[in-house]
């Protein structure tokens, strides 16, 4: 199991940036700028969340994945946020609900592509 880890990382990376890229075109974030930021802050958070969770549910077991599930995610959406508070140009919709709304669109996703794999 350990040995399908960074394979998982990286089909999680690659579906995030795909799902949550696409979300962010679909709400009309277009200036280059904002999309490599919307990239990029995914390929820092990402990565460090799926690892958590992954090890959280090797070692701890399932009933105790969910709830760090929960906190990571809302870790991430607020640190994404914040970066993009900084950072986007974009202003239709305000960073926090941005993150938000990506980050939700992109774990519905990826749950539903979980009962595929």
């Amino acid at each position: 199991m350990l040995n399908d880890l960074p394979l998982i990382l990286v089909r999680c990376l690659v579906l995030t940036l795909v799902f949550e890229c696409g979300a962010a075109l679909l709400l009309g974030v277009r200036e280059k700028p904002d999309l490599i930021t919307v990239a990029l802050v995914n390929v820092m958070t990402n990565p460090p969340a799926v690892l958590c969770m992954f090890l959280t549910g090797f070692f701890l077991g399932r009933s105790v994945r969910i709830p760090v599930e929960i906190l990571l995610e809302v870790l991430v959406v607020v640190a994404e946020g914040l970066i993009y508070k900084k950072l986007l140009k974009y202003d239709r919709i305000r960073p926090m609900l941005l993150s938000l709304i990506l980050n939700g669109v992109s774990y519905g996703l990826g749950q539903i592509v979980n009962l595929f794999v």
